[in-house]
């Protein structure tokens, strides 16, 4: 199963081969799926050739093939007109008018880079590993960037988020009260935590009861993403 983007960019790059007769650049490529660099091209490239859809030709410059479409996806794109780069909304969420919208479904799963595991001392930019992806069903996510990442301790396990659980983030700068966060605390630690807000400190609580709740100043924290899932394996 593909991600949106993935297939995306397969098609992008199919159609570009069918009339060129060669690969587009990844200059291209990015200009097309309005990606801010072309690191997020290799992340997308590496992906479709693990899956054994396209695969790069050794010592050439731009020389990309084609092993396979997605299944009945073929037929339906040589009567389609060229790929065009102007995107709509649909559901709050990005596509090309020109790729099609598969039937939700036939999405049966999405995949999210896995950051690792959550500890102290490890802010979610050192995490940052585009080569690990979890598979999680669609549902679990809406609209905005998200990322995985894997439990590690039983400070929220009052909450029913156990040691080894892989938690759903969405990227935010801020959340309400309550919430569940990514915490980056004093630029250095990361935690996962309720946030509570107590006048002009906040603080952090764990869901145990043989942890303490931390407070600290506004500016030593710095929400980087909320809760809105969890996957557990049993």
């Amino acid at each position: 199963m593909l991600t949106r983007k993935q297939h995306q960019l397969l098609m992008f790059i199919h159609e570009k081969i069918q009339e060129q007769g060669i690969s587009p650049s990844f200059d291209e490529m990015k200009d097309a799926l309005q990606l801010k660099s072309k690191s997020g091209i290799h992340r997308l490239i590496t992906g479709l050739e693990e899956r054994r859809f396209l695969r790069r030709l050794p010592h050439r410059a731009r020389a990309l093939e084609i092993l396979r479409l997605p299944d009945n996806i073929e037929s339906v794109e040589r009567s389609r007109p060229s790929f065009a780069p102007r995107l709509v909304d649909v559901n709050e969420k990005r596509y090309t008018e020109s790729t099609p919208l598969p039937p939700a479904a036939d999405i049966g799963v999405i995949n999210l880079p896995l950051y690792g595991r959550i500890a102290a001392g490890t802010p979610i930019e050192a995490l940052r590993d585009e080569s690990n992806t979890i598979e999680i069903p669609p549902d679990l996510v809406g609209t905005g960037e998200h990322y995985a990442l894997e439990v590690e301790g039983d400070s929220m396990v009052e909450a029913g988020i156990h040691d080894g659980d892989h938690v759903i983030i969405q990227r935010c700068a801020d959340a309400e009260n309550g919430a569940i966060v990514v915490a980056l605390v004093d630029r250095e630690e990361v935690t996962l935590k309720r946030l509570r807000r107590k006048g002009a400190s906040i603080a952090l609580e764990p869901a145990n009861k043989d942890y303490e709740t931390r407070i600290f100043g506004p500016d030593r924290v710095r929400v980087q993403g909320r809760l809105v899932g969890l996957l557990r394996k049993y």
